[in-house]
């Protein structure tokens, strides 16, 4: 497609978008199963990250009919470029044909059966072959439960209680234990305003959160619970590299505490290079942690980590039928070897480098304060307006817009390798007429009077309301 066909195939996306005369007439049908959704699920959603509420509701999609390479088909019949890639679980792009294929073939040939299947050891081979830290393996199916595994057996091999952690770990009763003591001590970790509603309040004081990049804050924690502290667990990175020497300098205090050193790396995955962050970083955690990427969008999950540490668990209690069925394994394999076959951490380094270029450039050529910043394989948008609130308007309208012009996402991307030219290509001269509307209606004053939906709420706060 030549850029003049694009620029004007966009153009008249957003010109048949505008002439809708409400927001939600335009998303009807995905706006009427979300409705249906309240009534029989709890919130409407099974991930609080696909709430529409995070998004342009009214405009934005909710429900999708299908999806393949870098887009996705709502059930109102539009068609996106999908910059948040099945929230980040999505690394080789929908429906790829080589993980397919083997999954199908996995499928014929059953998916759980009485006893073990030898996929178990393949990836269990294949991970500790590859990640710096892993000598030994246990599975799951998702991230957060994943991480309570990985909690699990710190605690049982240590003999310790106390957790101290930084970031996202999931929605398990020892994360949420944090906000026991304080209902605000996890607010700076990903998503504020979360309630331990359902937690047992004798968890209080268990798990203690300590500010990123901040290491005296981590060896006063770390002092106060002297001899008690199982695990120090920390997201190593998320969208921006970390502070020069600090995971080496945080590795130390944990050690010498006694503490098992966990890197949640379900976020980042394998988006780094083909063996996650480590040796993006420099640093060896004693345990680690994949799901997402692991296995394409797949449910598959992994803990690693030292044999003396890990081995243990042989004692433990933890245990699941699904664990180890054969789709999630065969599909894990599938895409780990894909990955580096394809040399995927590279080319969505190059990706998200020209993307941040361009769209950086376009904010400046507009007159739109804005850049795109953060590590290329999971670059954002940065608003350089000082406001939160008027941040959190012009994130709305910026979401409400480019999905009028068939780009899905948030002021942030994860990248797939299905994103290619023609998907860059489009987002940019769609940004391009984005970031126009939005230099002008900030100039005017007008950004509330452009949005056509509420504002987009933070995942958990005012969940109620």
């Amino acid at each position: 497609m030549s850029l003049v066909n694009l620029k004007l195939r966009v153009s008249l996306m957003a010109d048949s978008f505008d002439s809708q005369p409400a927001a939600s007439s335009r998303v009807a049908r995905s706006s009427q199963l979300f409705e249906r959704a309240q009534h029989l699920i709890p919130g409407g959603t099974q991930l609080v990250s696909r709430r529409p509420s995070l998004y342009a509701q009214g405009v934005s999609p909710v429900y999708a009919r299908r999806a393949h390479g870098a887009r996705l088909w709502d059930v109102d019949g539009h068609e996106y470029i999908d910059w948040v890639s099945g929230i980040g679980s999505i690394i080789l792009g929908y429906a790829d044909p080589v993980v397919d294929e083997a999954v199908m073939k996995q499928i014929r040939d059953g998916t759980v059966y009485s006893i073990n299947h030898e996929l178990e050891i393949e990836l269990a081979e294949l991970l500790t072959e590859r990640i710096p830290c892993a000598e030994m393996v246990r599975y799951a199916k998702g991230g957060g439960e994943a991480c309570s595994v990985a909690i699990r057996i710190a605690r049982g091999t240590t003999g310790r209680d106390k957790i101290l952690c930084c970031g996202y770990h999931g929605w398990h009763d020892w994360y949420l234990a944090a906000n026991l003591d304080s209902d605000d001590a996890l607010d700076q970790h990903l998503f504020p305003g979360i309630e331990p509603i359902g937690v047992p309040q004798a968890l209080a004081g268990t798990t203690i959160p300590f500010p990123y990049g901040d290491l005296e804050a981590l060896e006063q924690v770390l002092l106060k619970h002297q001899h008690n502290v199982a695990a120090v667990i920390l997201e190593p990175l998320r969208s921006e590299m970390p502070p020069d020497g600090y995971l080496q300098q945080l590795a130390s205090l944990a050690r010498a505490h006694g503490a098992i050193l966990i890197f949640d790396e379900v976020s980042t995955g394998f988006r780094p290079s083909s063996a996650g962050v480590q040796p993006v970083v420099g640093v060896t955690p004693d345990m680690a942690i994949f799901a997402k990427s692991i296995s394409n969008g797949y449910p598959m999950a992994a803990v690693v980590g030292r044999r003396d540490i890990m081995e243990p668990a042989a004692q433990m209690f933890i245990s699941s039928t699904y664990w180890s069925d054969t789709i999630g394994l065969r599909a894990a394999v599938t895409t780990l070897r894909e990955i580096e076959r394809r040399k995927v951490p590279q080319q969505l380094h190059g990706l998200g480098v020209t993307l941040q270029t361009r769209l950086t450039q376009i904010a400046e050529d507009v007159g739109f304060p804005a850049r795109c910043i953060g590590v290329p394989f999971h670059p954002r948008l940065q608003f350089d307006v000082e406001d939160t609130e008027t941040q959190r308007h012009i994130s709305t309208l910026y979401i409400q817009e480019m999905a009028k012009r068939g780009c899905h996402g948030l002021p942030a991307f994860y990248l797939n390798a299905a994103q290619q030219d023609a998907e860059v290509e489009h987002t940019c001269e769609a940004a391009r007429q984005v970031f126009s509307l939005i230099a002008e209606a900030l100039a005017a004053n007008q950004i509330d009077a452009r949005i056509e939906c509420k504002p987009r709420r933070d995942a958990f706060r005012r969940l109620v309301q």
